[in-house]
């Protein structure tokens, strides 16, 4: 039998070497996190788990051990007749479940009697995590930020969507949150992942980013909707050099009514999501913008939310969290166009390279 059981840190460091990394997990507990590249082969099915744990607490463990390894052994020869016939002998997996125990060694065993040459973590995904949370300093220690600033609607993500464009090293937080980082922000039919699967997706971008190449993110607060930033890459964005957008300000509100075009043609989402701000700015001030809403005056309540909610704690609040604020560069924008993000990317991306 070819069966190694390695450490969570030794599969950390070795995750790309293995030709498929397996999730033995059900389906559900895959979609709330799983490493990064697996695939999933559940040794039981997330409606097994509740029939199996039922039996156990209401019958029997012993009657609902036999009922599990029966729904096991039916679930991994289906994954073996499946995924494993065009298998070469060569081939490596690195299986895991939650802990490392029964569902990944079944799995685990049937494939190593085989011939496989198999691996399996110990601890599993619950040591992985630990791990790869762990590990989120000694990657951030060695990249060099530079933190877009700006007001709300000045163009920061277009502006670093244009950076990755002229081949710049970006950290796009907010497409790994599924949501763009204010009140407002929630986008219409994109759930956002969970704090762990957003921690996951963290550690895998910034595995990728280059040490020698600047690293272009956008400032952000300790919260982008639901998740939270790492402490760590907190701490290293702000006390990172920063770039300040200047957008004039008609531009910034039609660059909003472009970006969110969700709030002009749901009247009625525009004006749910505007009672979040009720506690902030008082339900008289929210219901008159509702109104104005309603009446079709988006444009109108969009100004106001820029000069009352948005622009009056911007300066002060980024020159609180972010220490070389004061330093930063202006990068002066004519209008919101891609042209114009676009050729102020390239100059941008000309100065650091």
């Amino acid at each position: 039998m070819s069966l190694h059981r390695i450490t969570a840190a030794d599969a950390l460091a070795r995750l790309a070497g293995f030709d498929t990394v397996i999730d033995a997990r059900s389906e559900g507990e895959f979609a709330l996190d799983r490493l990064p590249g697996a695939v999933n082969w559940p040794s039981l099915h997330d409606a097994e788990r509740v029939t199996v744990g039922t039996l156990y607490k209401q019958t029997s463990p012993f009657e609902a051990r036999k009922l599990g390894a029966a729904l096991v052994a039916r679930n991994i020869a289906a994954h073996i007749e499946r995924e494993v016939m065009d298998k070469p002998k060569g081939w490596r997996p690195l299986v895991y479940c939650w802990r490392g125990g029964q569902r990944s060694g079944a799995l685990s065993l049937v494939l190593g009697q085989i011939g496989f040459q198999v691996h399996i973590i110990e601890g599993g995904y619950k040591a992985f995590r630990a791990e790869m949370l762990a590990d989120l300093p000694r990657l951030l220690a060695p990249l060099r930020f530079q933190v877009i600033c700006g007001p709300t609607g000045s163009g920061k993500t277009r502006l670093l969507q244009a950076l990755a464009g002229v081949g710049a090293q970006v950290l796009d937080l907010e497409a790994l949150a599924s949501h763009r980082a204010s009140v407002l922000g929630l986008i219409p039919g994109q759930p956002q992942p969970t704090q762990k699967r957003f921690d996951t997706l963290v550690w895998q971008a910034l595995q990728a980013l280059d040490p020698a190449r600047p690293v272009f993110v956008e400032a952000e607060s300790k919260k982008v909707g639901n998740v939270t930033l790492p402490e760590s890459l907190i701490a290293a964005m702000r006390a990172s050099p920063c770039l300040r957008i200047d957008l004039p300000f008609d531009e910034r509100v039609a660059l909003l009514l472009e970006d969110y075009p969700f709030f002009v043609q749901d009247p009625a989402f525009f004006c749910q999501r505007l009672d979040t701000l009720a506690e902030l700015r008082g339900r008289a001030v929210v219901n008159g913008w509702k109104e104005q809403v309603q009446a079709g005056q988006t444009e109108a309540v969009v100004r106001d939310l820029l000069e009352r909610h948005y622009d009056p704690g911007y300066e002060r609040s980024t020159r609180r969290n972010f220490q070389q604020f004061d330093d930063a560069r202006t990068v002066s924008l004519p209008e919101r166009g891609a042209k114009a993000m676009a050729q102020a990317a390239a100059r941008i991306h000309a100065q650091f390279t």
